[in-house]
């Protein structure tokens, strides 16, 4: 005797979609103002022979390339479910947060490249050059970030991309900083310094998003969820005597799923019947936890060794 039951609660998703679909308009202009200020940064590198410019709209191409794939991620997550994906193409977005760690990870490389070999060969670069370019970069990045710091809290796909641009707008600090240094005093060596500033500005919060990123791949349990604490609400429902095959999970930003069999007494049961049962776990999960949808499985006391048979 079981009765499976499913039960949704949103928390911000739009009807159809995903969390980072009701942020698709700001990544796009998040997009074009990437691009351009990563042509901007180029030319300035070019212009005033400042690697730390340079480093800074490589970085910005990464952006670019992690904005449009955060785009196309959501463009996919919101494909309805099938008989064959069931939850859709909704983890795209984890996937597509993934790939902007690793492409963060070797822009820090590459920039800490750069700076060593600067070091070793030294460049004229010229201050005040970059420090124009670097206040244009830092304009724009500042726009970017005012665009996307709702949904960076709501959704890792967008969070990848504010920290990418979070990043950059640091990053423009610092070449504005160098380029003042350069300025004020002729010492060179600070647009090879800020570049390796720039590098280690970008290592941290990637090592960061990564983990959160992999915690949803291996189908940890949500954060701010703690399963003792929820295994205890659903013992402390009136007539439940045990649970087991308790599993929560994250399919993609927004949208944490639970699933757990209850064993529940006969005399429960047969006095307030299975529906009214699974609306009183229901209301307590969805009354202190954060889970989107919620899958129990109603058993008497046994039916566990019924099952372990089963499967072998």
């Amino acid at each position: 005797m079981g009765a499976g039951h499913g039960h949704g609660h949103a928390h911000g998703a739009p009807s159809g979609g995903t969390v980072s679909g009701a942020y698709r308009g700001r990544l796009r202009i998040a997009l074009g103002i990437t691009v351009f200020v990563m042509v901007v940064q180029i030319v300035g590198g070019m212009l005033a022979d400042s690697l730390a410019l340079v480093a800074d709209a490589a970085h910005m191409a990464t952006d670019a390339l992690g904005l449009g794939m955060a785009l196309l991620a959501i463009h996919f997550a919101g494909r309805p479910p099938s008989e064959r994906r069931t939850f859709g193409l909704a983890r795209a977005e984890i996937l597509a947060a993934l790939a902007n760690c690793l492409l963060l990870l070797g822009v820090g490389g590459y920039v800490l490249y750069e700076a060593v070999q600067r070091f070793i060969t030294p460049a004229a670069t010229e201050g005040g050059l970059a420090m124009v370019f670097g206040a244009v970069g830092l304009a724009a990045n500042l726009v970017s970030l005012s665009l996307l710091m709702r949904g960076q809290k709501e959704s890792l796909n967008v969070r990848g991309a504010f920290l990418e641009v979070a990043a950059d707008a640091l990053g423009s600090v610092t070449v504005i900083v160098a380029a003042l240094v350069i300025v004020t005093t002729g010492w060179t060596a600070a647009d090879p310094i800020a570049s390796l500033v720039i590098a280690l500005m970008i290592v941290p919060r990637t090592l960061r998003l990564l983990r959160e990123t992999l915690d949803v791949l291996l189908e940890a349990a949500p954060k701010g969820v703690d399963m003792a604490e929820v295994r205890a609400h659903i013992l402390g429902t009136p007539g439940v005597e045990d649970v087991h095959d308790l599993h929560a999970w994250t399919i993609t930003s927004g949208m944490p799923v639970l699933s757990a069999h209850v064993v529940v007494s006969l005399d429960t049961l047969n006095a307030i019947g299975h529906e009214k049962m699974l609306h009183e776990l229901q209301d307590c999960l969805g009354d202190h936890f954060d889970v989107r949808h919620c899958t129990f499985q109603l058993e008497p006391r046994g039916h566990a060794e019924h099952e372990a048979r089963l499967c072998h």
